[in-house]
């Protein structure tokens, strides 16, 4: 007779799906949010690359600029996403105001590498 355990064990993708719903309800909306950017940047990551497989990218250091944006953008709002999320280093705004100021700093290094 299969125990419990074993039956459990035999439909682990069921347990992924409730772990994975018990999980997406206990996430509060602000960091959903950020992990909805998060995906846009990775996405926009790999449509750029995707576009210059395929047509070229003649200006290069503008496609580099581009992909340290998405990438760059995509960190440090992981890093504002596990900041917030775990609450135990900063508070909240003073972890926002470390991102903008990042962000902006990173948002000009990309714009002086275009050319």
């Amino acid at each position: 007779m299969p125990s419990a355990s074993a039956s459990a064990s035999a439909f682990p993708a069921a347990e992924i799906v409730a772990s994975f719903r018990k999980a997406l309800s206990d996430t509060p909306p602000r960091v959903k949010v950020l992990d909805i950017f998060i995906a846009a940047a990775l996405a926009t990551l790999g449509l750029q690359v995707v576009y210059a497989v395929l047509v070229g990218s003649f200006p290069f250091n503008a496609f580099l600029s581009g992909v340290f944006c998405c990438a760059g953008t995509a960190v440090l709002t992981l890093c504002l996403r596990l900041q917030i999320s775990s609450g135990q280093h900063a508070a909240p705004d003073r972890a926002f105001v470390d991102y903008a100021l990042a962000m902006v700093v990173l948002l000009l290094a990309c714009w002086c590498y275009i050319g």
